[in-house]
C-alpha cells in the first residue's frame, strides 16, 4: 500500500515541525506539502534541522489551493484562521486541526474565551476521554467515535494533562464538582513559537516561573471544563454507552439533567511557565465527597488502574513514583499518579506529558491512525528521552 500524502500547513511553528517530525518515521504517511504564512519561500533547514531527509522542501503559502488534493491534511495554525480555511478545503481527505477552533462544543464558550465565528464541533482526538460508562462498571472511550472520522479537532495540551489526571474522579463521583483546582508547569513551547511578550526572552525567561493567563481568562479552561462534563456524565448514566458529539446526549437521561452536570463543574485554572523547553505537569485537586471518605486509598487508586490498565499510551505509577516531564519527553505517554490527603479533605491527580508530542501532535497522529484504520500505536513512542 502506498504511502498516504500529508499537507502541513504552519508547518514551521512548533506544533507543525512536531507533526512534521513525527510524521516523517510513520510508515503510512509521507509529507509532501508543507506550508507557512511569514515563513513562505524558505526552505525546511531553516527552521527543522533536527528532521534530516526534508531539508529541500520549500514552504509554500497556505491557501486551499496547495493543501487540496492530499490524502490528509494537518491545520497546525492559530484559532480563527483555521475554521475559515477548513471550509474551503476539499471533503475527500481526512483534515486534523491542531488549533483551537473545532473543540468547543458550546458557541457561548468560544464566544467568551475566543471571540469571532463559532465553528461546529469535529470529532474530537482524544482516545482516552471517558465517554460512557457500561452497565458492567467498564468505561467507554473517545476511542470508539474516531474510526471513519474525517475531521478530527486534536485537544489543547493542557486540556490533555488535566483531564488524563483527574476525569476517573468524576466519572466515579469522588469529588464535587465546584471546587476543582489545576495548577500546571508549563515549558515555553506552550506559549507558541512567535515573541509575544518580553517574558518569552531567554535572559528573562531562564531561572524564572512565572503564571500567565491568570483570574479564569485561559481559553483552555472551557474545554478542560466541557471534557470534565464527559466524564462526569458518563459516571451519573452508568449502563449507557456514548454515541454523540454533545454533552447532552451521552445518556439517556434527559438533556437537562445533563446540561446541569455541565453547570456544577467549575475549575480554577493557573498555569505557570517554567524554565524548560517542552512538557507539563498537572497537579488537579479537588474535595472528597462522602463517597470518597468511605473508600481506602488501594481502593480509589484501583478507580485509576481500572480505567487505564488498557491504555497503551498512560502509565500509571507506583505508589511511590511521581510523574516526571523528564521521563516523557519526545513521547506519547502520559505519566499519571494519584494521591489523597485525608486532612484536607482533598483528592489529587498528577499527570506529566511532554506539550508538543502528547500534548498535540502525537495525540492527533494517534487519533488519525484509529480514523484511518492504522494501527494505534503506528509511528508513535512510549520512548523518553532521559536525562
Amino acid at each position: 500500500m502506498d504511502a498516504m500524502t500529508v499537507a502541513i500547513a504552519g508547518a514551521s511553528g512548533y506544533a507543525g515541525s512536531e507533526m512534521l517530525r513525527i510524521l516523517a518515521n510513520h510508515p503510512s504517511f509521507k509529507v509532501t506539502t508543507v506550508t507557512g504564512e511569514s515563513t513562505a519561500g524558505d526552505t525546511l533547514d531553516r527552521h527543522t534541522r533536527h528532521i534530516p531527509g526534508i531539508e529541500n522542501m520549500v514552504i509554500e503559502p497556505t491557501m486551499p489551493e496547495v493543501l487540496n488534493g492530499h490524502d490528509v491534511i494537518v491545520l497546525a495554525l492559530p484559532h480563527g484562521i483555521s475554521g475559515k480555511l477548513a471550509k474551503k478545503l476539499h471533503a475527500n481527505c481526512a483534515i486534523v486541526d491542531l488549533g483551537a477552533d473545532h473543540r468547543l462544543e458550546s458557541e457561548g464558550a468560544w464566544k467568551r474565551y475566543y471571540g469571532g465565528d463559532f465553528q461546529r464541533p469535529w470529532t474530537y482526538g482524544m482516545p482516552e476521554l471517558i465517554v460512557g460508562k457500561g452497565a458492567n462498571g467498564e468505561y467507554a472511550f473517545q476511542r470508539e467515535n474516531l474510526p471513519d472520522a474525517s475531521h478530527i479537532a486534536g485537544p489543547g495540551c493542557n486540556v490533555t494533562a488535566v483531564t488524563l489526571a483527574f476525569q476517573p474522579a468524576l466519572a466515579e463521583g469522588l469529588v464535587q464538582f465546584d471546587d476543582i483546582v489545576a495548577d500546571l508547569a508549563v515549558g515555553y513551547s506552550g506559549a507558541g513559537k512567535s515573541l509575544k511578550r518580553t517574558g518569552l526572552l531567554a535572559a528573562e525567561a531562564l531561572g524564572c516561573a512565572t503564571p500567565y493567563s491568570i483570574g479564569g481568562v485561559h481559553r483552555h479552561i472551557p474545554e478542560i471544563m466541557q471534557n470534565l462534563a464527559h466524564a462526569a456524565c458518563a459516571g451519573c448514566c452508568s449502563g449507557n454507552r456514548f454515541g454523540s458529539a454533545l454533552i447532552a446526549s451521552t445518556c439517556s437521561k434527559s438533556q437537562a439533567d445533563a446540561a446541569s452536570v455541565a453547570k456544577r463543574i467549575n475549575v480554577g485554572f493557573t498555569p505557570v511557565l517554567v524554565p524548560m523547553s517542552r512538557g507539563i505537569l498537572a497537579v488537579v485537586s479537588a474535595k472528597l465527597t462522602d463517597k470518597a471518605t468511605l473508600l481506602s486509598d488501594s481502593e480509589i487508586r484501583a478507580i485509576w488502574w481500572n480505567a487505564y490498565r488498557c491504555q497503551h499510551f498512560i502509565r500509571l505509577l507506583d505508589e511511590d513514583e511521581m510523574p516526571s516531564t523528564a521521563d516523557v519527553l519526545g513521547s506519547n505517554m502520559a505519566e499519571i499518579q494519584v494521591a489523597v490527603d485525608r486532612q484536607a479533605g482533598r483528592l489529587y491527580g498528577f499527570a506529566a506529558i511532554d506539550n508538543l508530542n502528547r500534548g498535540t501532535a502525537g495525540q492527533s497522529v494517534q487519533s488519525l491512525n484509529i480514523a484511518l484504520g492504522l494501527p494505534e500505536d503506528q509511528g508513535l513512542t512510549t520512548i523518553g528521552v532521559a536525562p
